[in-house]
């Protein structure tokens, strides 16, 4: 189990992959050189990368002078919309899952209003940052991951 507001690895690396773009948005970058930087398996990025793509935010490019771009300026790229693709169906407790709840008190606990209200509030906060937010001090960012 998850710490409270704990995204999972899929999402984090989804944010690096994009941050790491959204530095030099012009530039195109390959896997391996976005894996080095953040000292994370090839592998392991190939999946978020091909999951970025087919969500319309990267764009790939083969060939001599290919590799990944942001399909879109980053700051058309909201965190909020990123987070909820990458970590899914927000299910934050056993009653919200109608098929497999046991929970005898469901029906009365006010448990699953207070943590809805909370998970709309989390998604609130991300809704108002975009990918340009994130990387809005670009040339810092790009000495400490392009180095």
């Amino acid at each position: 189990s998850r710490p409270p507001l704990r995204l999972n690895t899929f999402t984090d690396y989804s944010l690096r992959v994009l941050i790491y773009l959204a530095v030099q948005p012009e530039r195109r970058a390959t896997i391996g050189e976005i894996a080095s930087a953040y000292g994370i398996k090839e592998n392991h990025l190939s999946k978020v990368v091909h999951f970025l793509g087919q969500q319309g935010w990267l764009t790939t490019v083969r060939g001599k002078g290919g590799g990944l771009g942001l399909a879109h300026a980053p700051q058309d790229i909201r965190i909020g919309t990123v987070v909820r693709q990458t970590e899914g169906q927000d299910l934050p407790a056993e009653c919200f899952d109608r098929e497999h709840d046991t929970c005898p008190i469901t029906r009365i606990c006010r448990l699953k209003g207070v943590l809805r209200e909370a998970t709309a509030a989390f998604h609130a906060v991300l809704d108002r940052y975009t990918l340009g937010d994130l990387a809005h001090n670009p040339q810092a960012l790009a000495r400490m991951l392009m180095s």
